[in-house]
């Protein structure tokens, strides 16, 4: 594990609130000079701390209107069928091999209701499934940070 001091942590947390931040902003957020930033942002990407920078998406502006989380019990000799599945399906957005009552938990995006219907008949053959719809995002996903002292 790689040791963070403080001028990482700023790249990290520049990084995270907009990856298309030119070099120069990087380094005056990190207050280092643009070679020591490039530098910093290369060992992180060796050291898989970086490891891409992504743009995000709405998925309602793109028309999926329904956004759900599946958790979905699967006995041990379908695991692999179901996850080459999902990597076909472009409305799984993730999913998480977890313990508990669930094999997976995964957030699927559905043009509709009838939409998400179908997406989860196609994977019932695979173990059984329970499904919450997300209403609202009152905590979006957000970026690490530094766990403090």
């Amino acid at each position: 594990m790689i040791q963070l001091d403080d001028k990482a942590w700023s790249l990290i947390k520049a990084l995270q609130t907009d990856g298309r931040q030119p070099l120069k902003a990087l380094a005056q957020a990190a207050n280092l000079s643009l070679p020591a930033t490039a530098e910093r942002l290369k060992r992180l990407e060796e050291a898989g701390v970086i490891s891409g920078v992504h743009a995000e998406v709405s998925a309602a502006a793109v028309g999926y209107g329904v956004r759900a989380i599946i958790g979905i019990n699967v006995p041990q000799p379908g695991k692999r069928q179901l996850i080459d599945k999902l990597i076909q399906m472009p409305e799984v957005l993730e999913c998480h091999h977890v313990s508990g009552a669930d094999s997976y938990l995964m957030t699927v995006v559905a043009t509709d209701l009838q939409h998400l219907e179908a997406l989860i008949a196609s994977i019932n053959v695979y173990g059984e499934t329970r499904t919450s719809i997300v209403f609202s995002t009152p905590l979006p996903r957000r970026g690490v940070s530094q766990i403090a002292p």
